[in-house]
């Protein structure tokens, strides 16, 4: 695909905008991946240059939470080997759907998991900081990365926060910790499913790369912005990228 300067004006605020809304609320998947669609990149090319973009914020999050060692190194050995193994999965099953059918299922997924990833009633805050290795929560940490792990590779927008919601009700962990152990888990499955489509040349590389850095952008600004409720921003902003999209694919512009 030719890229031209349309696609980089589409691409890049909307993307600065995810990290932006990422840091403050969460949910930047939900903007950023619809801003390739919008932009008109095919399915598997949108899906798989949003991978590009996503694994830099990740990272820097990650290395903040085992800088502060919130991260078990134990349970995430585990976790690590089966969102490979999951996130491998999902990106050959994405590559094996045909690019219209696959556009389809996008559409599908995109608002339920706005509704998911937006409805704080699924979030439990009543567990505990310290982390119990039993056999609950070895189970709960290797099926919850290889399940989602599946999800991250095929799709990818809220997988940060369906980690999250799988530790505190099933792990019985506090947000602060089941966020921790997620963000190796999605830091995993986002390299790995970006190593597969790099591989089948899905990836428009100087796309990515810009689009990553405006991510990173949106991300440390909106990492210093002081808000109370980040969803005054988020929800707003991907409502409108949703609808967006929606005139998009009903060919209004």
């Amino acid at each position: 695909m030719e890229l031209s300067i349309y696609t980089f004006v589409i691409v890049c605020p909307l993307v600065f905008l995810a990290g932006l809304v990422d840091a403050i609320g969460g949910g930047g998947g939900l903007i950023s991946l619809p801003a390739y669609l919008i932009a008109g990149l095919p399915p598997h090319t949108a899906v798989a240059t949003n991978k590009m973009s996503s694994p830099f914020g990740t990272a820097l999050a990650t290395f903040r939470f085992a800088r502060n060692r919130l991260i078990n190194l134990r349970l995430s050995i585990p976790s690590v080997a089966a969102a490979i193994i999951g996130s491998f999965i999902g990106s050959h099953l994405s590559l094996m759907i045909p690019e219209k059918i696959l556009s389809y299922v996008l559409i599908i997924i995109l608002p339920i998991s706005a509704f998911l990833v937006l409805n704080k009633k699924l979030f439990n805050d009543e567990g505990s900081d310290e982390i119990t290795l039993d056999r609950r929560t070895y189970l709960t940490a290797t099926l919850a990365a290889f399940i989602i792990g599946c999800y991250d590779g095929f799709y990818g927008p809220g997988t940060g926060t369906f980690l999250i919601i799988a530790f505190t009700i099933f792990a019985k962990l506090s947000i602060k910790t089941a966020n921790a152990q997620a963000k190796v888990i999605n830091l995993t499955t986002n390299i790995t499913s970006l190593v597969v489509f790099l591989f089948n040349g899905q990836v428009l590389i100087p796309l990515g790369l810009a689009a990553a850095a405006c991510n990173m952008l949106g991300g440390y600004i909106g990492a210093g912005l002081v808000m109370k409720n980040g969803s005054k921003i988020a929800k707003p902003s991907i409502l409108l990228v949703l609808v967006l999209l929606g005139c998009k694919v009903a060919g209004l512009y």
